[in-house]
């Protein structure tokens, strides 16, 4: 049953993940330019150790396709062959901005929640929740 439990939270983790990862590489991209294994180090020192480089690359052509980033070659410092490292446009940086605003308000709504908020709601006390002010919700 904890096999079972571990795999259930791989797998929610990985679905949460899937729906940020375009975020998370515009971030790292925007601290400075990165090249494909960059992005998996980073991920995995930031906890994020569920990606892999196989799924970045599709995601970083995307985006470049979309404009959100572009790409140069640059040689190795290790004197292996060039590599290709992502930079934000402008369009990537306003879309870095934007996601970022709404993961704030998203991560706000999911964690009211998940502290059980809303349970005073379902209730049998006939409490409907009316203490709260949602004037501080905006």
């Amino acid at each position: 049953m904890t096999k079972e439990l571990s795999a259930t939270q791989d797998q929610r983790r990985s679905q949460l993940l899937r729906g940020v990862l375009d975020l998370c590489l515009l971030a790292l991209i925007g601290e400075r330019p990165r090249y494909g294994y960059e992005f998996v180090e980073a991920l995995t020192e930031s906890g994020l150790d569920l990606v892999s480089e196989g799924s970045i690359y599709p995601l970083l052509a995307r985006m470049e396709r979309a404009g959100l980033v572009d790409s140069y070659r640059a040689p190795s410092a290790a004197g292996g062959a060039p590599r290709k490292y992502y930079r934000l446009t402008d369009a990537g940086a306003a879309e870095l901005a934007a996601g970022r605003a709404t993961w704030g308000t998203f991560t706000v709504a999911v964690s009211r929640t998940l502290a059980g908020r809303g349970d005073a709601q379902d209730n049998d006390t006939g409490d409907t929740g009316a203490r709260h002010d949602t004037s501080d919700d905006q």
